[in-house]
């Protein structure tokens, strides 16, 4: 009887040295929990190499046999709640936060926190700053009205001329490059959207720029004779030009002013989708497909507008006012776009 007494003193003696060496390392306050939550913390074993006796098991608020591990305080005060028992057998059995009347414990982030590993050191860190504020993703900035126009392609003519009066309309409005400054009007179109032939020159002079039409002065009335010489009314094909604003004085278009309109022109032919593009002029071909070949070279010999679309490039029709002889060429050429729309005309010079 003596024995057993003497027995059970020594194991009361040894949980109590447990108990406190648990607070002295953790500065924890209340009763420990679960005897594997102790062990974890102590490091398996006492500070004299005993290892203290388990205690009965208790039952918990929600009839499991572990209650919740004791709330730990830091330096200053602040309450955090050492992690669970491993296996998810053991994370089942705890009761909720709710329950158990103590703190929610602090959400785990990656990286090493994310395997549930804990030390007791984090007990002197002190409370774990806030969690910030979660950052949404920047909403991302809104298309031009030329990408929007052209995103999904039209089934219709009246669609099509829709999506081109949006364009157009930004058109007005765009100042992109300094030649908004001295314009009029903005110049973008005439003719038919749906024409299977697309005129493309350089920009707008000076009556153009009056009317906001392309192709209204001297070099577009010549420019008509070609068409109807080819079968069509003026307003049976498209016209537009690789800029929207008159250049001073006429100059040929800057580079930097040249990729500012090109998405406006970009937006126009995938709408239209023609089986030809006439090309006015070395301007016109270098908007197009970025050369810097000279007109003289370049015209009568098919090209490619991205890598689908057949251009045919030749010489402006304000050339050809300055040097007449070179229409027998120009004729040549749209001869060359009737062939291939399977189109046919008389031989004239």
């Amino acid at each position: 009887m003596v024995e057993a007494l003497r027995e059970e003193l020594a194991d009361l003696t040894a949980s109590v040295r447990a108990f406190l060496e648990w607070h002295a390392m953790t500065g924890a306050d209340g009763m420990p929990g679960h005897p594997a939550a102790l062990h974890e913390a102590l490091g398996a074993a006492s500070s004299d190499g005993a290892t203290p006796a388990p205690r009965r098991p208790e039952r918990g608020f929600s009839g499991q046999d572990a209650p919740s591990p004791p709330v730990a305080r830091g330096g200053s005060g602040a309450a955090f709640s050492p992690p669970p028992p491993r296996g998810a057998a053991a994370s089942a059995s705890l009761p909720h936060p709710e329950q158990r009347g103590g703190a929610p414990q602090p959400e785990q982030r990656g990286g090493f926190e994310s395997q549930g590993a804990w030390s007791p050191t984090q007990a002197q860190r002190g409370p774990e700053p806030p969690p910030r504020p979660a950052v949404s993703a920047a909403p991302a900035p809104r298309a031009d009205t030329a990408a929007r126009a052209s995103a999904t392609l039209p089934d219709t003519k009246e669609e099509r001329a829709a999506r081109l009066s949006l364009i157009a309309e930004e058109v007005r409005t765009c100042q992109k490059c300094p030649l908004h400054e001295g314009r009029t009007h903005t110049v973008f179109s005439r003719g038919d959207p749906s024409s299977a032939v697309v005129f493309v020159g350089e920009g707008p002079g000076a009556e153009e720029d009056q009317q906001g039409q392309p192709f209204v002065g001297a070099a577009g009335q010549l420019l008509d004779k070609m068409i109807a010489a080819m079968g069509y009314h003026r307003d049976e094909v498209y016209i537009c030009n690789i800029v929207k604003c008159r250049p001073p004085k006429n100059r040929k278009p800057e580079p930097a002013e040249m990729a500012a309109c090109s998405p406006y022109l970009t937006a126009q032919l995938a709408l239209i989708k023609p089986k030809v593009i006439v090309a006015l002029g070395a301007t016109a071909v270098q908007g197009l497909i970025g050369t810097s070949e000279g007109i003289t070279k370049l015209r009568g010999t098919w090209k490619l507008y991205k890598g689908s679309i057949p251009i045919m490039p030749t010489f402006h029709p304000a050339y050809l006012l300055r040097q007449p002889s070179a229409k027998r060429e120009v004729w040549s050429d749209l001869k060359e776009v009737m062939r291939h729309l399977g189109k046919s005309a008389p031989d004239r010079g």
